[in-house]
């Protein structure tokens, strides 16, 4: 994805950030994955060695491996699709304007913009030991509209992120104000 599909720069914008989610967050879902792709294989295992005519009868055997087949299949649609939501969320920062791209599933996408002379506050939240030790956490944006308002998930170094947003907020307020 180019970010000129997804945002039409002015000529004096450029980008400041591309942020995703910190890649420790997706540790979870590919250890459940491997531990959910060994469990047929551990189950095959137990069968065959307490019931080892079982596995070879003319009617469990295909059953056995259709049942498997589906569990494999819908294992990697899980993961395939919590990847995609995982990779495609997208959060890009110019000296203008934020784009907040939000991958939901597979075709549901929403992408929210946000001019930066509009922010009013902007918080960081860093709770737990993990998001301390690795130093991600969230990032949350507030406009005075009830109804704009974008966080940053679980991205790195959120304070940093925090005091450029703060700093980019007053550029281009001092920039719009001279505008007017």
């Amino acid at each position: 994805m180019h970010m000129s599909d997804v945002i039409k720069q002015k000529s004096y914008e450029h980008i400041v950030f591309v942020l995703r989610r910190h890649w420790i967050t997706f540790i979870p879902i590919a250890f459940l994955f491997i531990i959910l792709s060994l469990a047929p294989v551990i189950v095959y295992v137990l069968i065959g060695n307490l019931f080892p005519d079982i596995l070879f009868s003319s009617t469990i055997q295909p059953l056995a491996i259709l049942f498997g087949s589906a569990f494999y299949l819908s294992l990697y649609l899980f993961f395939y699709g919590h990847f995609i939501d995982f990779y495609l969320d997208l959060w890009v920062v110019t000296n203008d304007i934020i784009v907040d791209i939000e991958q939901h599933n597979l075709f549901h996408r929403i992408i929210t913009e946000l001019d930066l002379f509009r922010i009013q506050d902007v918080t960081t939240h860093v709770k737990g030991v993990f998001p301390t030790l690795f130093g991600y956490g969230n990032v949350d944006i507030k406009t005075a509209s009830n109804n704009s308002h974008i966080v940053f998930y679980n991205v790195k170094h959120p304070n940093h992120i925090r005091e450029q947003l703060i700093r980019l907020a007053d550029e281009d307020r001092k920039f719009h104000q001279g505008q007017e």
